[in-house]
């Protein structure tokens, strides 16, 4: 069992270089909108219902894959690294599979802000997210948030044997996703 976690700040490429992973891999794609927007149906992500059940959603679908016969799964997560909770939110799913034998792979991206506001707006991204539609919402959003959280690791700080960081600023996701099937013989 593989589980690939694709982390970095917003419109970073997330979710469109796991959909280029997915297709390189056969691992099937969990993007962190799926439950976010499933979720915002009928409570918003910012309260303490949206995120339990959101929480809830992905713990579930997390446990079903690892004791399944499928090969793995891809994940995206917006992780800040300033926050404790979220490490021990990235710690608690990554024992998931672990626990079970899986391996786990750390794939970080980072980007330049003026990539990331262009790439907040493309097509796919405003397909699979509904929630990024209001375009002048997510671009505050973004700009926001990255001044109050830290969106990508410092030098050293993730200590794991299967981690890649990846500046893709210019670099396309199909690249990308090769650089990383290649590195870790996904």
């Amino acid at each position: 069992m593989k589980f690939v976690l694709i982390f970095g700040p917003q419109a970073v490429g997330k979710m469109t270089v796991g959909q280029e992973l997915a297709k390189l891999t056969g691992l099937k794609l969990f993007h962190n909108h799926m439950t976010i927007d499933l979720v915002g149906q009928f409570f918003d992500y910012g309260t303490k219902e949206g995120k339990r059940l959101v929480k809830l959603f992905r713990r579930e679908i997390f446990e079903a894959v690892s004791k399944s016969e499928l090969p793995g799964m891809i994940f995206t997560y917006l992780w800040a690294f300033d926050l404790k909770g979220d490490w021990k939110y990235v710690e608690e799913v990554c024992q998931i599979f672990e626990s079970k034998g899986g391996t786990v792979y750390f794939v970080e991206l980072e980007a330049d802000i003026d990539e990331r506001l262009k790439r907040n707006i493309t097509p796919n991204r405003l397909e699979h997210k509904p929630s990024k539609r209001n375009i002048e919402w997510s671009e505050k959003n973004l700009k926001e948030t990255a001044e109050i959280y830290r969106f990508n690791s410092l030098k050293g700080e993730i200590n794991r044997e299967n981690y890649l960081r990846i500046n893709n600023t210019n670099i396309n996701p199909e690249e990308v996703a090769s650089i990383i099937k290649e590195k870790f013989e996904l």
